[in-house]
């Protein structure tokens, strides 16, 4: 005589049925209130279904700590993406937490779920959202969040009332290099945008605009340009802008690596930097003091950014985040003078 013996039903045969990761079900376990009314459905009627039995681990799964945090981030070539990345890896090792980077392979990748549940599934006690805002990109991905996703802190993106979002203030600090510019004597000064994609790009275009048109200074269509952030880019940009606005004396391009490609067309065309033309960029990379002349430029807390993105995701974890008026921190710039912009007299 032979028996059959039972396969013992686990955690991972509930989320299976269910479509769903261990964690959710192991939330409904633990009637937890995160967890959608539907998807809780579910859950139940399979447990039911399968007369399944939950293991002190199964009920314990949520309350123990992974000490991990998980990171969603795209455009690592970019020099601003990579220097938060510093600040994020910096904070998690001095917290003791490790870190789960899922890079993804577009800006605006359409379906973030899978993403989303990988980090869940290896238990990510929290998320950092650091892919830079291009073309609705985040509104998508706060649409696709799951019920069971842990808390999540979005950087440089525009404010949501349901989620945290700590940026830069990109428009404040773009104006007063403008403003800078204008108190020069400076009137004519053209724009090297960035990819207007790009959220960082818009409220650095629309700053230059503002300081212009407060000031009683025309603005049209001849007067800017854009790249894509890259020196060559900022170059063709420059080029493109001496043909159409050849009066322009002063440039505010909206990153330093463009403005380098400015300076370099500028030196091979025989224009004198600050005497011909003032120029202006944006981001206080470490080259910037050593450009010939030096660059004058709005320095961005992009490590510190990062830093506080950990801090503010760590708070919210352990149940100790202060208040945020609108759940929106932004940082300040910082307006840093040098060499290529003439000395106010």
């Amino acid at each position: 005589m032979t028996t059959q013996r039972v396969q013992k039903i686990t955690i991972r045969d509930i989320a299976r049925m269910c479509n769903v990761s261990t964690q959710t079900v192991s939330r409904v376990i633990n009637n937890r209130p995160d967890v959608a009314d539907k998807t809780r459905k579910a859950v139940e009627e399979a447990i039911d279904l399968v007369r399944y039995q939950p293991s002190a681990l199964a009920r314990g799964l949520v309350q123990q700590h992974s000490y991990t945090l998980g990171l969603i981030i795209a455009g690592l070539r970019y020099i601003g993406v990579s220097q938060t990345l510093n600040g994020i890896t910096e904070q998690c090792e001095e917290s003791n937490y490790a870190l789960m980077i899922k890079e993804l392979p577009r800006f605006d990748t359409s379906d973030l779920v899978p993403v989303i549940e990988t980090l869940i599934a290896h238990q990510v006690e929290g998320i950092v959202f650091a892919a830079p805002e291009v073309n609705g990109n985040i509104s998508t991905a706060q649409s696709q969040l799951p019920a069971a996703c842990p808390p999540i802190v979005f950087l440089k993106s525009q404010p949501n009332p349901k989620y945290t979002t700590i940026s830069i203030d990109n428009y404040s600090g773009a104006r007063a290099a403008v403003e800078y510019l204008l108190s020069l004597g400076r009137h004519k000064i053209g724009l090297i945008s960035g990819p207007l994609e790009w959220l960082e790009a818009r409220q650095r275009r629309q700053a230059w605009e503002d300081a212009l048109t407060s000031g009683g200074w025309p603005v049209s269509d001849r007067q800017w340009s854009s790249g894509d952030w890259s020196s060559a880019s900022g170059e063709a940009a420059f080029a493109e802008l001496m043909q159409k606005f050849p009066e322009m004396d002063a440039v505010f391009a909206s990153n330093d690596q463009m403005a380098l490609g400015a300076l370099h067309y500028a030196n091979a065309h025989g224009l004198r930097v600050p005497e011909d033309l003032a120029l202006a960029g944006f981001d206080d990379i470490a080259e910037a003091a050593y450009f010939s002349p030096a660059l004058t430029t709005v320095r961005q807390p992009l490590r510190e950014l990062g830093i506080l993105a950990v801090q503010t995701l760590l708070s919210q974890i352990g149940g100790t985040a202060m208040p945020i008026l609108g759940n929106m921190i932004t940082l300040p710039t910082e307006l840093v003078i040098r060499t290529s912009t003439p000395r106010m007299e």
